[in-house]
């Protein structure tokens, strides 16, 4: 059965489905070297006090996230500067799992992008694009998530910088997303690709689950920030409406 929501402006998503692409917060979610430790603390209890409540403190960039420009670029736009309706996308999903399994450092290119196409269609302005590595399975067990080698280098694939140019230049497209910790490969640490999409002030999603429920195309993103003032990202629920 197919289920409609109007949003003000008059527009439709047809949905046949809604899958959660957010992971829950607790304090063994893996999270990035330096980054500060996600804690919760009970501050009252129903015996005690007559209702629960806790508070939490976790890093702006811990979980399934969204960076903000000011996290690259110092003087850039914050996470609470991004206009509603940008939150709101089409969205494809490209699989290299069979390419991730191989190498962990695969990124991907634009062949890979040219090959999805003739399978599927053209990639439209305005889609956000999830890459779907099959990382997500390796949350539950943080050495295997970041892979790091002797020297601590992560090992983990994402999008290519030759790729996300092109998707960025002959797609228009609105952002990326992805089930690893970046959308820069693990050893990438000049963070290339999220400076290209950053610069331009678009979408960029980390630590995304629940991509095997997704199909090739046909998919709306709800991405749920907390307007944090100034900040360089935001903690965030993911829906993907599925047509």
């Amino acid at each position: 059965m197919t289920n409609n929501f109007k949003s003000n402006n008059l527009k439709t998503i047809a949905y046949s489905k809604i899958v959660d692409l957010s992971h829950s917060i607790h304090p063994n979610s893996p999270i990035w070297p330096g980054d500060p430790a996600t804690e919760f603390e009970t501050v009252s209890q129903i015996e005690k006090h007559g209702y629960f409540l806790r508070k939490f403190s976790m890093g702006e960039h811990s979980g399934t996230h969204i960076n903000a420009p000011n996290s690259f670029y110092a003087g850039a736009a914050s996470i609470d500067s991004y206009a509603p309706q940008s939150l709101v996308s089409p969205a494809i999903a490209i699989d290299i799992r069979e390419q991730s399994l191989a190498n962990p450092d695969y990124t991907l290119t634009i062949d890979d992008i040219l090959t999805w196409e003739r399978q599927h269609k053209l990639i439209e302005p305005g889609n956000v694009v999830l890459l779907y590595t099959g990382w997500q399975e390796k949350w539950d067990d943080e050495r295997a998530f970041f892979n790091r080698d002797d020297r601590g280098i992560c090992h983990f694939p994402g999008f290519g910088k030759a790729a996300t140019q092109f998707l960025l230049e002959e797609r228009s497209i609105a952002g990326v997303g992805t089930d690893t910790h970046g959308v820069d490969t693990g050893r990438d640490e000049s963070f290339a690709v999220n400076k290209l999409v950053l610069e331009k002030q678009l979408i960029v999603l980390e630590n995304l689950t629940n991509l095997d429920f997704l199909p090739n195309a046909e998919i709306t993103l709800v991405i749920g920030i907390l307007r944090l003032l100034g900040g360089s990202g935001s903690p965030v629920s993911v829906l993907a409406f599925v047509a």
